[in-house]
């Protein structure tokens, strides 16, 4: 396939701040290969803001998504091969998001870990 047949990317842009959004057409405008879309039309990309990493944002926490999922299971009294199993993760990599949670949340084990949480409603028990 030649530059002359490929049809190019259509990309749209769909982001909550407008001058973010224009300086980022002005750039894709001059990128060969791209078209941005016209409203409505349907794309082959659609650059959006992105969701927050973390639910709660306000709690003070920088918690993924995913520590969250552990946090809950560590809640529920969970061992590391439980939540691996239940996550679907290697054990190692279940006890490397335990660890993380220790240390963003400042506790001294699962148990503070959790009850740290439940004081700053990041998780209902």
């Amino acid at each position: 396939m030649t530059a002359e047949t490929t049809a190019p990317i259509v990309v749209a842009i769909e982001l909550d701040d407008p001058d973010l959004a224009d300086r980022l057409a002005a750039l894709l405008g001059t990128v060969s290969g791209l078209r941005l879309a016209a409203p409505g039309e349907r794309a082959d990309v659609v650059v959006v803001t992105p969701e927050p990493a973390t639910r709660g944002a306000g709690d003070g926490f920088q918690l993924t998504a995913r520590e969250r999922d552990v946090l809950a299971l560590l809640a529920e009294g969970a061992s590391n091969k439980e939540i691996a199993r239940s996550l679907g993760i290697s054990v190692h990599t279940a006890k490397f998001h335990v660890g993380s949670l220790l240390d963003k949340l400042d506790a001294t084990g699962r148990t503070d870990a959790v009850a740290h949480a439940a004081r700053h409603g990041i998780i209902n028990l």
